[in-house]
């Protein structure tokens, strides 16, 4: 939205209201201001009037002008297409210095002498408005020949650019923005005079009748106007300009015009479209369409309200009669509509779908005093109105409310003004009780705590001073904080073992997911509105981001990329599950002296050892994954305490070389099976431990949980734990393999002799060889 400093000023005092203080307003009040720029006219500009044109002896596209500039006359050759005897123009004296940097001289144009230059409104630092130069007109004031542009408001001026957000319809307007400047300054708006009506005016009730069986919730206001020699004012068309507003005919001008000055949607037709009676009236019909929106017709169907208007309804003359349509329909219902039905829209329905002006009058009502100020057309007395009955949105608060809200008390004599300045009606106050009448304009205001959100940016949030909070504290150790206490020591073990947090959208591609063999959400519960096609699905592992992630890594030379994310993941029926996930890439660790500057690559052991240093102790099993992500003979799944936890993995050589990576290594864990809580302490042996080695043959074929099944079989109180050392083949051990087990055996009560450590170690082997059949390397 925006406007400009001097075009408020008609409609609120802002006379004693400088342009700092007024950025500043806007922005307290929730208008942000998204730019601002200055017009000024250089010096040295003044109002001329062509007192003649004569064409150039020497050149065909050039005019010798005698241009009265206040203190003489003089001869100015002017290249213009429109220039011509008769109008005022805005002339740059010998020794201006237009705003490009050009610096006005006499000079020779092919022969004859030029003492000055007509100018355009873009060569004075104004928008365009148009081919050739600026004709000047009284709508920007009376002219005064010599005067200088710059003392004139037009042409000194702030324009200020407005963000607004989707529910400030009621701010499209000049007239709104003025609304909100009010109850922030405490001024009156001054309002649109009435005039009276001239006697002798022909009424629109003898030529036009409005037909309908319902209102279909709109409200229409109907005026009619004959047109003749009517044309675009300079300021009209300076301040269309400044907005960025264009328009293709003279009256769509006045009509955009008014529509960013009141608020109001206008439209026009030609009196000519609209269906004959024998009467000598004409008709225009309110009906519903075939889409269910309510639309008016003439000999056919003209618009759609608020929406579009047909072309061949749009009145495109110079002159004729024109029907002049004001209308309202509430937001929320012709946005609902477009939502069950989209159909073709114009730039009304912007304005419409947002809120616009319901006091149809006033925008009627400054229409037509345009047309009978700025022409010679002929405004035909009264209006044909439709209304329709909707019931006001009460809102009663009491004072007390008001302080609780807020947090401070605000005397009722402002909090009157405040709301009453933003065009709400309140009753007279008994006790201490508000009864809040909010306008049509302000659908977004539904409830108290709107209400508040007015009174809080009017008087400022930092004029609200800042209390001490007051509370009487609840236990605070809840599951959450727990929760939350627990993820951020794995996180913290993750960034001292090496590992750089990622953090990713909880959104992954589909496509990409359901390729590599992961189940997303069932299609019925799916996201409805993706943010981008590529994040058009709940991510059910934090995997894919990760990998991604290590990709871009490599792609700007890393050699060394540890990655981990604590995030939730989804199942198909978007229940959600809390889990930690690790990847490491390329080199094992950095290029240092110890390793010569050549960094060993990543290897399952290592891969292993560094999660089991965030994790703690774990197991890992035999396991085939869901998905194809996984090196087929590379992959284990993670045991905690007897619970599966989660999968560690290569990540697939097809993959790697897809992504672009080296040897890479991926875990992915439930964190509600890693541990958290208090440490309970064990019994822990004052007497010396014993390390013995087992080195057996067994087959290749032969799992290492079928070993740890009959070892726990077997296994003694004086053996505390045990774990593989060692594995060898070799072409003379054919189909058998040498595995070595190192035996951790120590006693509570006394140092174990040898004998009873032999024992112990030749009890296991029995058992493997009985059940195994392994035997002795």
């Amino acid at each position: 939205m925006i406007v400009t400093k001097n075009w408020l000023n008609e409609w609120i005092d802002l006379s004693e209201i400088d342009t700092p203080l007024l950025l500043k307003t806007l922005n307290a009040i929730g208008l942000e201001v998204d730019r601002h720029d200055v017009i000024n006219v250089p010096d040295k500009i003044v109002v001329g009037f062509v007192d003649s044109c004569e064409r150039h002896p020497d050149a065909d596209k050039l005019n010798v002008c005698q241009v009265n500039t206040g203190n003489d006359v003089r001869q100015i050759v002017c290249g213009a297409s429109n220039v011509r005897a008769g109008i005022y123009v805005a002339v740059a004296m010998v020794d201006a210095v237009l705003p490009d940097g050009l610096k006005i001289k006499a000079a020779k144009l092919r022969g004859v002498e030029s003492l000055g230059m007509i100018c355009s409104s873009k060569e004075i630092g104004l928008p365009s408005i148009g081919e050739g130069i600026m004709i000047l007109d009284e709508s920007i004031g009376k002219l005064t020949i010599g005067q200088e542009l710059n003392t004139y408001p037009i042409f000194c001026d702030d324009i200020i650019e407005i963000e607004l957000t989707a529910n400030r319809g009621d701010c499209l307007s000049i007239h709104g923005i003025a609304r909100d400047l009010s109850a922030a300054f405490n001024k009156d708006l001054k309002e649109i005079q009435k005039k009276e009506e001239q006697e002798g005016r022909l009424g629109i009730g003898r030529i036009l009748q409005l037909q309908h069986t319902e209102t279909y919730d709109t409200e229409l206001l109907f005026g009619a106007v004959d047109i003749k020699e009517l044309t675009v004012p300079l300021l009209v068309a300076l301040r269309m300009a400044i907005i960025e507003e264009s328009y293709e005919t003279t009256l769509d001008a006045f009509l955009q015009y008014t529509t960013q000055n009141t608020g109001v949607i206008l439209r026009a037709y030609p009196f000519a479209t609209l269906e004959e009676t024998p009467n000598a009236k004409s008709i225009i019909t309110l009906a519903q369409d075939d889409n269910g929106y309510a639309s008016l017709y003439g000999k056919e169907k003209l618009s759609v309200i608020g929406v579009s208007q047909e072309k061949e309804a749009r009145f495109s003359m110079s002159e004729g009669l024109a029907i002049i349509e004001a209308s309202y329909i509430p937001p929320e219902i012709i946005a609902r509509k477009m939502g069950e039905t989209k159909i073709a829209s114009c730039p009304h329905y912007y304005r419409t779908s947002r809120g616009s002006e319901p006091k149809l009058n006033s925008g009627m009502r400054f229409a037509m005093d345009l047309f009978e100020h700025y022409s010679q057309s002929a405004v035909y007395a009264g209006n044909l109105e439709l209304q329709s009955p909707r019931e006001a949105r009460v809102v009663t608060m009491s004072e007390g409310e008001f302080e609780l809200f807020i947090g401070m008390k605000v005397d009722k004599t402002t909090l009157t003004h405040i709301l009453k300045n933003l065009g709400m009606l309140i009753s007279k106050p008994k006790t201490s009780i508000f009864a809040i009448t909010i306008p049509h304009f302000r659908h977004d205001i539904v409830n108290k705590q709107d209400i508040v959100e007015e009174i809080v940016r009017i008087v400022g949030i930092d004029n609200i001073p800042s209390q001490a909070l007051v509370f009487a504290e609840s236990n605070q150790n809840t599951a959450d904080l727990e929760e939350y206490r627990k993820t951020r020591m794995y996180r913290q073990r993750a960034a001292a073992t090496g590992f750089f947090e990622s953090v990713h959208f909880v959104f992954n591609e589909r496509a990409t997911l359901e390729r590599f063999g992961f189940a997303c959400t069932h299609e019925s519960k799916e996201l409805l509105n993706p943010i981008t096609a590529t994040m058009d699905t709940l991510r059910p592992t934090l995997l894919m981001g990760l990998l991604l992630s290590a990709s871009a890594n490599v792609k700007v030379n890393q050699r060394k990329i540890a990655l981990f994310e604590c995030g939730m993941v989804f199942d198909t029926n978007r229940n959600e599950t809390k889990r930690i996930a690790f990847v490491i890439s390329g080199a094992s660790e950095m290029d240092k002296l110890s390793n010569a500057g050549k960094a060993p690559s990543i290897d399952f052991t290592t891969f292993t050892q560094r999660i089991s240093d965030i994790a703690g102790s774990f197991e890992l099993s035999a396991h085939t994954t869901t998905h194809t992500l996984s090196h087929p003979y590379m992959c284990a799944k993670v045991m905690i305490d007897g619970k599966e936890a989660g999968e560690l993995f290569r990540v697939h050589p097809h993959v790697e070389e897809e992504l672009d990576l080296g040897h890479t290594y991926v875990c992915e864990l439930d964190m509600d099976c890693l541990e958290y809580g208090l440490v309970q302490a064990k019994p822990f042996s004052k007497y010396q431990a014993s390390f013995r080695d087992l080195s057996i043959l067994i087959p290749k074929s032969l799992t290492y949980e079928a070993i740890k099944e009959v070892i726990a079989k077997h296994v003694s109180a004086e053996i505390k734990r045990y774990y593989p050392v060692d594995r060898y083949a070799s072409e003379s051990l054919g189909d058998k393999v040498s595995l070595s087990l190192r035996f951790v055996l120590q006693s509570e009560e006394k140092t174990l002799e040898e004998e009873e450590i032999t024992a112990a170690i030749e009890w296991i082997l029995t058992g493997l060889k009985e059940e195994l059949g392994v035997s002795l390397r």
